[in-house]
C-alpha cells in the first residue's frame, strides 16, 4: 500500500471484551465514514496482542511497530474504549505508551462506553495526556454511552447513532479546516 493509499482516519477499538459496546460504536462510526467515502481503517486490538510497556524491549514487538506505523500515517484517530474505574481501559493507555511519538500532532476523538453516567469526564486524563505530551488536537465532541443506549441486540439507539454521526461530522470538519 502506497502512502497516498493509506487511510487518513484510523479507528482503534481498544476493548478486549467479546460483546464490547465501544466496539459497536466503532463499527457504527466506521459505517458512517464509509458512507461519506472517507478513507478509514478499523483496528481491533483483540487482533494485536501487545506486550506491557516496559520502557525497553516492548517497543520492538512486531505488533507495536505495525500499530505505530498505522498511527503515524493517520491524520485523525478515533479511540473507542470502555471506561473502567473512571478511566479509559488499560489496553488503550498501554497502546499509547507503546506507540508514543507516533501520536504527535494528530487529531484525536473518543467513543466511550461505561456502566453509568458518573464517569462522564473520565476520558479527560487520557485526552490531557495526548494533548500535553504529543500536542494532539482533541475533538471536543466525544461520545459517551451507557448500557441503556444500546438495544438488547447491541444496536445503538437513535440518539446514540446521532451522537456518533455528530463526531463523524466534527472529525471531518476539523480535518478539512
Amino acid at each position: 500500500m502506497t502512502k497516498a493509499a493509506l487511510p487518513e482516519y484510523l479507528i482503534i477499538s481498544a476493548s478486549l471484551r467479546t460483546a464490547s459496546l465501544s466496539r459497536v460504536m466503532a463499527e457504527t462510526l466506521r459505517a458512517a465514514y464509509a458512507k461519506l467515502g472517507v478513507t478509514h481503517q478499523l483496528v481491533d486490538l483483540r487482533e494485536y496482542v501487545l506486550p506491557l510497556c516496559d520502557g525497553e524491549a516492548a517497543y520492538e514487538h512486531p505488533h507495536v511497530t505495525t500499530l505505530s506505523a498505522m498511527i503515524q500515517n493517520a491524520r485523525v484517530i478515533i479511540v473507542a474504549t470502555p471506561i473502567y474505574n473512571y478511566a479509559a481501559n488499560a489496553t488503550a493507555k498501554n497502546l499509547i505508551e507503546l506507540t508514543g511519538s507516533a501520536w504527535e500532532n494528530k487529531t484525536v476523538g473518543f467513543l466511550c462506553a461505561a456502566g453509568g453516567a458518573t464517569s462522564y469526564m473520565s476520558i479527560m486524563s487520557l485526552a490531557n495526556s495526548l494533548m500535553l505530551d504529543f500536542r494532539c488536537l482533541i475533538i471536543p465532541r466525544f461520545v459517551y454511552a451507557k448500557g441503556e443506549d444500546f438495544s438488547a441486540k447491541l444496536e445503538p439507539s437513535a440518539d446514540l447513532a446521532a451522537r456518533i454521526h455528530a463526531l463523524v461530522a466534527a472529525s471531518v470538519k476539523i480535518r478539512n479546516a
